[in-house]
């Protein structure tokens, strides 16, 4: 009889792969000053009018502004999840797979993209807030 090991997951790093629509939400809604509104079609998030990211028709793929660096690392390192169409080539943006991101690397780009088009003073708030409750 062949006795299995459990996968072991190292302290610190998640292994749940897969966003669904309710984290999404909660995640960006959790950062000061983001909006939820339609854009062409489906729900998008703003933060003080500026684009972050939307929803593309299919409900699983999330469109979200980044730099053309990450773009380029997302897409060689994970070209499951992170993807392009013609359409968004050239453009600061990646397309994200849902079901297959992980949720601890969705907040990291979806944070890096807040504070790129936030007002300063949105991305102080938030730092002092953070700062206050790790004391």
């Amino acid at each position: 009889m062949t006795r299995r090991r459990k996968a072991s997951v190292a302290p610190g790093r998640p292994s749940r792969r897969g966003v669904t629509l309710a984290d999404l939400h909660a995640l960006a809604v959790s950062f000061p000053g983001v909006e939820e509104g339609p854009c062409y079609g489906t729900p998008g998030f703003r933060v003080r009018g500026k684009f972050l990211g939307r929803l593309w028709e299919d409900g699983d793929v999330l469109v979200l502004r980044t730099d053309f660096d990450t773009q380029e690392m997302l897409l060689a390192a994970d070209p499951e999840t992170f993807f392009l169409t013609d359409h968004y080539r050239g453009y600061p943006a990646v397309l994200i797979r849902l079901r297959s991101v992980r949720a601890d690397e969705l907040s990291r780009l979806f944070e890096a993209a807040w504070r790129d088009r936030a007002p300063k003073k949105l991305v102080a708030r938030l730092d002092r807030t953070r700062g206050e409750a790790g004391r």
